[in-house]
């Protein structure tokens, strides 16, 4: 996250991640206020066996091409949703990454996508985790059907 105030929005990818049992860290780096912290954090997670970064921000919303330019890991953006613009700056600042370095954009405020995205990459090769993935979708039509008996 690019800030602490980002958390709340966050904790929807942390509550995901936990329900699939997927390990993984919650960190504060801010692109322009510690950028050596955040290199630091990030040039190692391919060793310490990451399969992939969330990186959610605001406003001008650097720090998922920033962790994009410091790993080869897939990562994820989530734009979060800003007072002066509702966060289409956010939007904007991810999806406009330059050719060569890509960063995945979700919708505004979508943590939880972000999180079931990055299940699916982890899901092709782990035959435990695509498992719990059919499972989850499977659980998620049968609300909506069960929403026509009400």
């Amino acid at each position: 996250m690019g800030s602490a105030s980002d958390r709340p929005v966050m904790e929807g990818a942390s509550e995901i991640l936990r329900d699939f049992g997927v390990e993984h860290e919650v960190k504060i780096y801010s692109a322009h206020r510690t950028p050596a912290a955040l290199e630091a954090w990030v040039t190692d997670l391919r060793e310490r066996g990451f399969a992939a970064v969330i990186a959610a921000a605001g406003g001008a919303a650097h720090l998922a091409g920033v962790v994009a330019a410091f790993t080869t890991l897939p990562v994820i953006g989530v734009p979060i949703k800003s007072r002066s613009m509702e966060g289409l700056d956010s939007l904007l600042s991810m999806v406009q990454m330059p050719s060569g370095i890509p960063v995945a954009t979700v919708a505004i405020d979508g943590a939880k996508n972000a999180a079931l995205l990055a299940i699916e990459m982890m899901a092709i090769t782990d035959t435990a985790l695509a498992a719990k993935l059919v499972a989850f979708r499977a659980a998620q039509a049968e609300k909506v059907l069960a929403a026509n008996n009400e």
